[in-house]
């Protein structure tokens, strides 16, 4: 595998991880993790069972999308994590997954509210969901057009400190400075879906948590004097 042996390990490493996390069944997922010192991202190949996926079956595509390396056809999402990455600098892994209570949200249009501190543990403002795709950019260039609904729904926000979004009418999709941490999101990101559906059922009229809580948990393990951790 040569030059590309670090980032197709750890694309590999991380793709295995999505079933055993629960966050897709058969292969409704992918992971890719980028070198932005060679240019490429290591990405799933489209269809392999997560069982018989090896390091070498990572496909390394470049940030046109054009494959660099690799005898299998990469996801059919490539493009959109190209079009993140070409965006969003600093970030070095991305995560689709259709997992289940993510993509409830993504399929009801709405985004997930701050309900609790968990929540805030991990971003002080709701997860963003897109606008629905118009016909026209479904017509074109679909998975490149989905990187675009996400670039639109985040003007005027950060990718470094919202490391995650709802795709309306599709599912989730998480980043990271590594394709580990991504999938860490994407992982955050389910149970912070599961939780907000749940208060949504106890209770249809609960609003979100107030400012001075979601400051007070997302500063103390993100801001300048966070204290949370070792």
């Amino acid at each position: 595998m040569g030059r590309y042996t670090e980032i197709r390990r750890e694309a590999f490493e991380a793709n295995i991880q999505i079933p055993a996390l629960g966050l897709a069944i058969y292969t409704f997922g992918n992971v890719s993790a980028y070198d932005p010192d060679l240019g490429v991202f290591a990405i799933k190949p489209s269809g392999v069972p997560y069982a018989d996926l090896k390091p070498e079956h990572m496909v390394v595509v470049d940030l046109d999308n054009a494959v660099a390396d690799g005898d299998l056809r990469p996801s059919s999402d490539t493009n959109t994590h190209s079009v993140l990455y070409r965006a969003f600098a600093g970030i070095r892994g991305i995560t689709h997954t259709h997992s289940t209570y993510a993509t409830a949200w993504a399929q009801a249009c709405m985004p997930i509210p701050v309900f609790g501190t968990t929540h805030a543990d991990h971003l002080a403002r709701e997860v963003p969901c897109t606008e629905v795709m118009s016909d026209a950019m479904i017509r074109g260039d679909y998975e490149t057009e989905t990187g675009n609904q996400i670039l639109a729904a985040f003007k005027g926000l950060s990718p470094a400190e919202v490391e995650m979004v709802l795709v309306a009418c599709h599912g989730p999709f998480t980043w990271g400075v590594s394709a580990e941490k991504a999938l860490y999101n994407s992982a955050v990101l389910e149970e912070i879906a599961r939780m907000a559906l749940l208060t949504r059922q106890v209770n249809p009229d609960a609003g979100s948590l107030k400012p001075s809580l979601i400051d007070k948990h997302y500063q103390r393990k993100h801001g300048k004097n966070a204290y949370y951790g070792q």
